[in-house]
Formats: structure tokens, C-alpha cells, sequence
């Protein structure tokens, strides 16, 4: 069993909470608008991270991150983008088992067409009346099960 754990909407601000609950994980995927290079540095402290550039990722720190990524864990094919609105493949006919994203700051899970699509939500800068979220992906073999967490913060 391999644990990856999902973040997303930083925008800067990596919480104690965010990476204790990270802590443990096999490998790490960060969905975009990372805000600052310190979250990827302080999140490779961790495990192995994996990371879109999201639409507030214009620095010049940024410029090497791509806009797509692709993540396999054992048999699990893994697309990650930030904005879901500009998946350009159909991740099913692709081999995907799983579509990452963020962007909109809304934890949500669903699965179309035997592809799992996981937003973690944003655990960044509270917005709106949105929950601080974090969320894992659980993968054995050709297996994945995903869960969203609203982090407790103190």
C-alpha cells in the first residue's frame, strides 16, 4: 500500500496542520498555485513531490514547473493539472486511473467513465466560507481509494 498525499491552493501558506497530516506519505502532489518555492522545498523534506504550476504561479520560480504532470504509483497512472476546465485528453481512453486537480478551492471527489478525479481543496488562505482541506490517495496495486480531510486548525 503506497500513500500519496493531495494538496492544492496554497498560495504561500503551508500550514502546521497540512503537513502533519502529509507526514507518512509515500510520495506528495501539489494541484497548482503554489505561491512560493519554500512550500515545494519544505514539502520534499517529506517524500517525493510532484507539482503543477498553477494560474498565481507567474514568478519567475515558477517558470520550470509544468502545467501538466503525470504520476505512476505501482500500476496507477496519475494525471495532475491545476484547473480542471483545462483537462485537453479524455483521461479514460489515456490509461489515467486518476485526474488531480485544484484551482477552485472546493474539496470534491467523483468518478466518470472508471476514472477517480480528486480535488483536495485548498489548504492555503481560508476563502470564502470553503474548508481548509487536505486530502490521500491509498493505492495497492490496480486498487485506489481517496480521502478528503477538513483540517482542524488550532
Amino acid at each position: 500500500m503506497k500513500r500519496v498525499g493531495l494538496l492544492s491552493d496554497t498560495h504561500g501558506l503551508l500550514r502546521p496542520e497540512a503537513l502533519e497530516f502529509l507526514r507518512g506519505s509515500d510520495f506528495i502532489i501539489h494541484a497548482g498555485d503554489i505561491g512560493d518555492p519554500g512550500v515545494l522545498e519544505t514539502l520534499g523534506t517529506l517524500a517525493p513531490v510532484t507539482a503543477v504550476r498553477g494560474n498565481n504561479d507567474r514568478d519567475a520560480w515558477a517558470g520550470g514547473i509544468a502545467e501538466t504532470e503525470v504520476l505512476q504509483v505501482g500500476e496507477v497512472l496519475i494525471h495532475v493539472l491545476h484547473d480542471l476546465a483545462q483537462l485537453d485528453l479524455d483521461p479514460a481512453a489515456a490509461g489515467f486511473h486518476v485526474v488531480v486537480s485544484g484551482h477552485s478551492h472546493q474539496p470534491r471527489m467523483d468518478e466518470r467513465d472508471g476514472v477517480l478525479y480528486v480535488n483536495p481543496g485548498s489548504c492555503g488562505p481560508r476563502r470564502f466560507k470553503l474548508p481548509v482541506a487536505v486530502a490521500e490517495l491509498q493505492v495497492s496495486g490496480k486498487s485506489v481509494k481517496a480521502k478528503l480531510v477538513d483540517l482542524k486548525l488550532s
